[in-house]
């Protein structure tokens, strides 16, 4: 009898686990405003990864606060035409069971992409972009965004 309540008792802390991760997986969905109040972005499920679009701003629109600049700094010639905001600029994030991995993030005033990962702590989003190694790059921390 003892022996079937632990194993029921580990078959259900398993369970619970399991359902945990899942719900924190999702969390990263919604508005995220930085910390300084800078920029703000939409993050999403793109199939198996999460993407996020950019919503607003202070570099990427102009003077009237509304307006968006183009991509003039895109590497494809193509794209420089194109309104800044609303591109999806953060793409492949993996939840790996502790955190999003893998993700790239386009930084349009500057025209370069980052390798980025991001895990959300006390409910803040840290998001960190870097190239090569994540010791070599920038953490923004971030907050639910409330209108």
């Amino acid at each position: 009898m003892m022996k079937t309540a632990k194993i029921l008792f580990v078959l259900l802390f398993a369970m619970f686990s399991k359902i945990q991760a899942q719900i924190n997986e999702k969390t990263i969905i919604g508005i995220w405003e930085s910390d300084k109040k800078d920029v703000r972005m939409e993050f999403f499920k793109d199939g198996s990864h999460y993407a996020a679009k950019l919503l607003w701003g202070n570099l990427v629109v102009e003077k009237d606060d509304i307006t968006s600049k183009k991509d003039s700094k895109n590497p494809d010639a193509r794209l420089r035409a194109r309104n800044i905001l609303g591109i999806i600029s953060l793409t492949g994030l993996e939840w790996n069971g502790k955190e999003y991995t893998n993700g790239k993030i386009y930084d349009p005033p500057s025209g370069d992409t980052y390798t980025c990962k991001a895990w959300i702590e006390d409910g803040k989003l840290s998001l960190r972009g870097y190239l090569g190694i994540s010791l070599l790059g920038k953490t923004v921390t971030w907050h639910r965004y409330k209108p």
